[in-house]
């Protein structure tokens, strides 16, 4: 394929295969930090916007989209890191929210309370702190199972 003749659905297509390094059963579209994509002169320019602004995925993710596409034909890509508006989990993918919830981390909500435990689904649940795995998660446990999970935060 020659780069001119490359369509930003495509890109967005080859986008949706690039993981997201610290969930890798969501991608990077379906995460909602891939904003915009635009095809020009043999280019690509990427939008993208992190999670939090010192999030430390972002180096990684902008790595990620540059061999997914250059492994593609795409010679030329850019980068633009759009910090406003700030991502919202509102960006989350109704698919990457599904991914979440199978993968064990349960979605965001905006009653900021788990909707119920991603691995028994009872609806009792308890937050045990505010600082999950990563920024974006809190620490929660099912009041069922006993199992604790991460709640990805609603932003």
């Amino acid at each position: 394929m020659s780069p001119e003749s490359i369509t930003a659905d495509q890109v967005w297509t080859w986008l949706e295969g690039v993981p997201d390094p610290e969930i890798p059963v969501i991608s990077i579209v379906d995460l909602g930090v891939v904003r915009d994509v635009v095809c020009a002169n043999e280019s690509v320019t990427v939008t993208i916007t992190p999670t939090y602004s010192g999030c430390p995925a972002m180096a990684v993710i902008a790595e990620d989209i540059k061999l997914a596409l250059e492994k593609r034909g795409v010679v030329s890509v850019e980068l633009v890191t759009k910090i406003a508006p700030p991502w919202t989990t509102d960006w989350l993918s109704e698919k990457g929210k599904a991914r979440l919830e199978d993968y064990g981390i349960a979605p965001p909500r905006q009653t900021g309370v788990p909707e119920r435990c991603p691995n028994c689904h009872a609806t009792t649940v308890t937050k045990v702190s505010q600082f999950g795995s990563t920024p974006c998660k809190a620490q929660w446990r099912c009041d069922d199972c006993l199992e604790p999970f991460d709640y990805f935060k609603c932003l």
